[in-house]
């Protein structure tokens, strides 16, 4: 089982001075490593089918309306779940929230905490952020949370979106979210796309 996170947004607080509305995070899920593998491989031929360079990073909120939309369908084939969670950070109180470790950290673990009973020996890839204390003490963290019933999670790795197809993939999709946010009707549209690999989306808090 591989797992991919990403996120959309920032973690600022101060709305007034350009911090997002929304912090997303997305985990996109393969049962079947086999399948990740096709899906990956199937996300290098849209570079030439959309005559990209080969080393072009798909990223939600760079891309154009045709390159999002294309990518969306062309994954929709392939096997994958995901859960994404959503902070409405116009609802945060509390010193820690300040923190960006912090608020990285508590937003991920309400990830995993949804995500946990369909998990299973995963191998983890989350798009690196952060100082190596950060990283190290972030897949520390979510080992022992998760992991206190089964063995939910085998091992956390840290790895660079841009080499990396299925991270990209976990910001398309988180972008989506964040997309389907923000009232308009063709917001909506991404999300849409997705729609049937959604398993739970959470919006917190309440």
């Amino acid at each position: 089982m591989l797992v991919f996170i990403d996120e959309s947004g920032d973690t600022g607080l101060d709305i007034s001075k350009g911090a997002t509305k929304y912090f997303v995070i997305a985990m996109i899920v393969f049962d079947e490593n086999n399948e990740a593998h096709s899906c990956d491989q199937r996300i290098g031929l849209l570079r030439k089918e959309l005559r990209l360079r080969e080393n072009f990073e798909f990223h939600f909120y760079k891309n154009s309306h045709r390159t999002r939309e294309s990518f969306l369908k062309s994954v929709l084939p392939y096997q994958f779940f995901y859960y994404g969670i959503i902070i409405n950070k116009q609802k945060l109180f509390g010193e820690g929230f300040k923190s960006r470790e912090s608020f990285y950290k508590y937003a991920t673990g309400l990830l995993f905490e949804n995500a946990k009973e369909k998990l299973e020996n995963a191998i983890v890839i989350i798009d690196e952020s952060g100082h190596q204390l950060f990283k190290y003490q972030l897949a520390k963290y979510l080992k022992t949370k998760v992991n206190q019933k089964k063995n939910c999670i085998k091992k956390v790795k840290m790895q660079d979106s841009k080499g990396n197809n299925l991270l990209q993939l976990a910001d398309m999709v988180a972008g989506a979210i964040n997309r389907s946010l923000h009232g308009l009707r063709e917001n909506s549209l991404y999300r849409e796309i997705i729609k049937s690999r959604e398993i739970y989306v959470q919006s917190w808090p309440k």
